[in-house]
């Protein structure tokens, strides 16, 4: 009789562990490079998530090689996918064209937008000691670009945009290299961009001194960027507000994810985002205002929780 209540007890340990199991929803949270600060942000998020549920919804984070691979891979997978991305590149998707013209689906109507996570931001950083306060000065000093980064291209872009194109002498150093390059000057300054507070710009303008440069109006407007303020105070001896360009990320799905799950998402995503920020500043960067930069429709079970929270929505949204 001992032995067979003991069976029965294990068996009944066995069902409450898979009924467990099974209560559980898992997301699959599809990234950036491993190297990148977007992959942390990402397993930032999956652990706020998970914590915010009580473990009932766990986020695996997936390396992604890029934005547009993400974008792609939203027409073949799962209910429960989730993936970053700048607005733009889902309304290229949606409308077929670009790097999306021979590879259109059908299943890019289905995208749907969560919350918006820190903007990719661009930081000219110039070393006090060059005397570098405006874009005009920057003529015959030596500045970092780096290669290949999505930084580097709206660097060269910009100095085009603003005639600096063959004014200027392009380092050839390595972006990992620039803070070093920088104290020793190599360089007058270097282009970066990333979410605010930058790692790289912190050290700099800790161990150099250094002055980031601020867009005026018309320059933001030629670049076709979106406006973003980094607050005075963000970095060292910073100690006005700085006026720069953005490129909006934001976490997407699609309509085969359930409304529950949309909703649980981003309500324990705005709810844990304090705690986040208190490890990891760039979240101080994000608000329910960067909504405006998403230009296509929401996730019926996120407009829930905005609307809940008393979020103002656009028309387009839902």
């Amino acid at each position: 009789m001992k032995v067979f209540s003991q069976v029965l007890l294990s068996a009944a340990v066995t069902l409450s562990c898979t009924s467990l199991a099974l209560a559980e929803t898992r997301i699959t949270y599809k990234s950036a490079k491993t190297s990148s600060s977007y992959y942390q942000m990402a397993v930032e998020i999956s652990q706020a998530v998970k914590q915010g549920t009580d473990s009932n919804y766990i986020v695996t984070v997936e390396e992604s090689q890029g934005s547009v691979q993400n974008v792609m891979e939203a027409a073949v997978r799962g209910g429960n996918y989730v993936f970053t991305t700048p607005p733009v590149l889902v309304k290229l998707a949606q409308q077929g064209k670009a790097m999306f013209k021979k590879r259109a689906n059908p299943k890019f109507q289905e995208i749907r937008a969560l919350f918006p996570i820190p903007s990719l931001t661009m930081h000219f950083v110039m070393s006090d000691k060059s005397g570098i306060n405006s874009f005009a000065q920057m003529q015959d000093k030596k500045i970092l670009l780096g290669k290949g980064s999505f930084g580097a291209r709206e660097g060269e872009k910009y100095l085009k945009l603003f005639g600096l194109e063959g004014k200027v002498t392009l380092a050839q150093v390595e972006l990992s290299n620039a803070v070093p390059a920088l104290k020793n000057g190599q360089i007058d300054g270097f282009v970066t961009a990333g979410s605010y507070p930058a790692p790289n710009v912190i050290e700099a303008a800790a161990g150099t001194g250094v002055t980031v440069l601020s867009l005026s109006d018309e320059q933001i407007k030629l670049s076709k960027r979106t406006k973003l303020v980094i607050p005075a105070g963000t970095y060292a001896g910073q100690d006005k507000d700085i006026t720069t360009t953005s490129l909006p990320v934001v976490a997407y799905t699609t309509t085969a994810m359930d409304d529950k799950t949309a909703y649980t998402l981003t309500k324990s995503y705005w709810q844990q985002k304090q705690i986040m920020a208190d490890t990891s500043p760039w979240w101080n960067g994000v608000s329910s205002k960067m909504l405006a930069n998403i230009s296509g429709k929401m996730h019926p079970g996120a407009v829930k929780y905005y609307l809940e929270a008393g979020v103002e929505l656009a028309a387009h949204h839902q």
